[in-house]
């Protein structure tokens, strides 16, 4: 976990000012309705989910979290997301009521937090058969605390992520054979994207830099050799303790 320890380590006393939190769904070992009796209940047997932070300035990815999609994880989630943050941001997540209490911990109101709310047309499709949302209809936009800037209530860059996400890791496509069957493995594949998210992948609204680039983290682009030795250090340092 060499990529997940170094994203730990120094995603850190970071200066964001708007942040857009999403989650993404996948699936571990079998799909919800097919997990074995003996396993059901268990993290890691069916429905997993990452929750993603993107800074929609550098496009940073400087929190994820995977879990289940309760109150607990999101907590944690957000919890884990304050304590990296060095001054005041404007937060804007979907309608997951789950965030409301989980921002209210993390920040006690020391925050400028906004709800995007979208709203979906009649959806007429079987639950197991439903691969994509209903036909969106509109949105609206709830400030929960603070004074965020209604320009700036958004979730699109995050969701773009989640696109990359999904198109990049096989492991997230759907109606596929590629998920997970051991979630340990899943969680270092999802380190992984995002340390090559972070510091490898050029953005072109970023001029050409990644967003640790433009976040201030590093003033060079990676290479994927950079991060093979940085899996190999590591390892290295593991064998001789």
């Amino acid at each position: 976990m060499a990529a997940a320890a170094y994203h730990d380590d120094h995603m850190r006393s970071l200066t964001c000012q708007r942040l857009q939190l999403d989650e993404i769904w996948a699936f571990c070992h079998s799909k919800a309705k097919n997990v074995p009796e003996e396993h059901k209940g268990k993290f890691g047997y069916g429905d997993v989910w990452t929750w993603v932070a993107l800074d929609a300035d550098t496009k940073l990815v400087p929190a994820f979290t995977l879990g289940g999609r309760n109150s607990a994880v999101a907590w944690e989630f957000v919890a884990d997301l304050s304590k990296r943050l060095a001054n005041r941001v404007q937060l804007t997540t979907d309608g997951n009521q789950m965030y409301l209490n989980a921002m209210d911990n993390a920040f006690a109101g020391q925050v400028d937090y906004a709800m995007l709310v979208k709203r979906y047309g009649e959806d007429n499709v079987e639950g197991s058969r439903r691969y994509s949302p209903a036909e969106y209809s509109g949105s609206e936009k709830k400030i929960m605390t603070g004074d965020p800037d209604k320009k700036h209530i958004s979730t699109s860059y995050v969701e773009q992520q989640n696109l990359t996400m999904r198109m990049g890791m096989r492991r997230f496509t759907r109606l596929t054979n590629g998920f997970s069957k051991k979630v340990e493995n899943m969680a270092c594949a999802v380190s992984l994207h995002f340390l090559h998210y972070n510091f490898v992948r050029v953005h072109q609204s970023l001029k050409g830099r990644t967003p640790a680039m433009a976040a201030g983290l590093t003033d060079r682009r990676w290479t994927i050799e950079d991060i093979v030795m940085l899996v190999e250090d590591a390892e290295n340092s593991q064998n001789s303790n």
